[in-house]
């Protein structure tokens, strides 16, 4: 255990490391500059725009400017946002929260949910049930995801006046305790109901078509045709096979929570990472826009070693070796 787990953690540094290097290069050879773009195109200011080149290292080549960044991050500094002279850390920070909360939220009830319906679709194939659900899944995915909020804000919160449109608190009133809470409930419903609508008809077809392959197997028959009870054949043997391809994918929208769910986020005027990712991409803010991908890269390696830790346990047969 103890050399699998070296290794895994061995290959998660080099992906974090490659990761890191080719975000870095890629964000700064790309087309535009953040200083210009802050400085305007009717009055540029030369002065200004030479000092703040110099300030934020960016007259420097893209080698020395890595090596200097590189430098600074071993020390735990991640540098300053270009655009708000904030630091970067605490602008991760402060958003890191609502984005977890939100899509860890959407992504455990989606999975629950899909992997429920789909369970019961693949053990009764070719029922009405089944036939139901699985026109709806393909129905739903033809649905673009921000029309889709769209449509929940007119009529839940427009026509209804049941739920609010944006943010996380409500703005007029200072709750405390429960009712804070409540509020935030409250605020976190079309978002959750647009992502859970969404991401459920995926995990919804990889539960049925798990159970279904798993059903068809050889030997699965064979302990059909032994006499064992159905029941016991599929919660014993079936169900656990099927679980595996579940874990995998959602280990994986596990590593992707930080940036998962960033159209809804600006949708729904949630304070989160989707946001901060957005306007460092748009106004080329190296600085965030390396902070957070190196995060993301971190969870994704993270997520990934607890995936596999998971499958010994899931499947025995699957050796750590």
């Amino acid at each position: 255990m103890k050399k699998y787990l070296r290794k895994k953690i061995f290959t998660g540094i080099l992906t974090i490391l490659f990761a890191f290097v080719i975000t870095f290069f890629l964000t700064r050879m790309s087309p535009g500059n953040p200083i210009v773009t802050m400085a305007g195109r009717d009055n540029p200011n030369p002065a200004q725009i030479d000092y703040l080149m110099e300030k934020y290292g960016l007259n420097e080549s893209v080698p020395v400017q890595f090596l200097n960044y590189s430098k600074a991050l071993v020390k735990g500094d991640f540098g300053k946002s270009i655009k708000s002279n904030q630091p970067v850390l605490t602008i991760i920070a402060s958003r890191l929260g609502p984005t977890i909360l939100l899509s860890l939220t959407a992504t455990i009830l989606s999975v629950l949910i899909g992997t429920i319906l789909g369970l019961y679709a693949g053990r009764h194939n070719g029922s009405y049930m089944d036939k139901i659900f699985t026109g709806s899944s393909y129905i739903i995915d033809s649905v673009p995801v921000f029309w889709l909020a769209l449509v929940l804000i007119v009529i839940f919160a427009t026509r209804l006046g049941w739920l609010p449109t944006s943010g996380m608190y409500s703005t007029r009133h200072r709750y405390e305790g429960l009712k804070k809470f409540l509020d935030l409930l409250k605020h976190m419903v079309l978002p959750l109901l647009t992502i859970i609508i969404v991401r459920v008809p995926y995990y919804f077809r990889l539960a049925k078509s798990s159970v279904i392959a798993s059903m068809n197997q050889a030997f699965i028959k064979t302990l059909r045709a032994s006499g064992m009870d159905e029941s016991k054949i599929f919660n014993k043997y079936v169900l656990r096979n099927a679980l595996i391809p579940i874990i995998t994918s959602f280990s994986m929208s596990l590593a992707s929570v930080i940036e998962g769910v960033a159209l809804i986020e600006i949708v729904f005027a949630w304070p989160g990472m989707g946001r901060v990712l957005m306007d460092a991409i748009q106004a080329r803010d190296y600085p965030v826009i390396s902070g957070l991908y190196l995060i993301i890269s971190i969870s994704v390696t993270i997520f990934m070693l607890l995936t596999d830790i998971i499958y010994v346990i899931v499947d025995p047969r699957m050796k750590l070796e």
